[in-house]
């Protein structure tokens, strides 16, 4: 038994939402209830290809529902953010603000030692 406080228990990344793309595509859809994919394509300023290979592999992980139906005689593709890709979101957000505040701890600590 060490006599030093418990190490707090750091946020760690999501993996699958780290990559640039699957984290736009969470993050986009985070704000909505769904959305349809040629919006989700263009607000998040990717092809065709990458967001259905995005889509697909937030899909997989339990991210994101792909749900699929017709306008009129014209197919369409809607997506939407799972509970569990809002926990991922939500748990990813809080180890990237965390990082962050370990960044500007360390950048001020050397500046306010350095004055004395």
């Amino acid at each position: 038994m060490t006599g030093g406080p418990p190490e707090p228990v750091r946020a760690v990344l999501d993996e699958i939402i780290q990559h640039p793309t699957r984290l736009t595509v969470v993050a986009f859809l985070s704000a909505c209830d769904e959305a349809e994919f040629a919006a989700v394509r263009d607000g998040c300023q990717v092809s065709d290809s990458v967001l259905s290979k995005t889509a697909s592999a937030l899909e997989a992980a339990g991210y994101v529902n792909v749900r699929k139906g017709h306008v009129g005689k014209r197919p369409r593709t809607w997506l939407s953010l799972t509970p569990e890709g809002q926990e991922a979101l939500a748990r990813h957000i809080t180890a990237l603000q965390d990082i962050v505040a370990t960044a500007a701890r360390r950048a001020v600590a050397p500046a306010a030692s350095s004055s004395d």
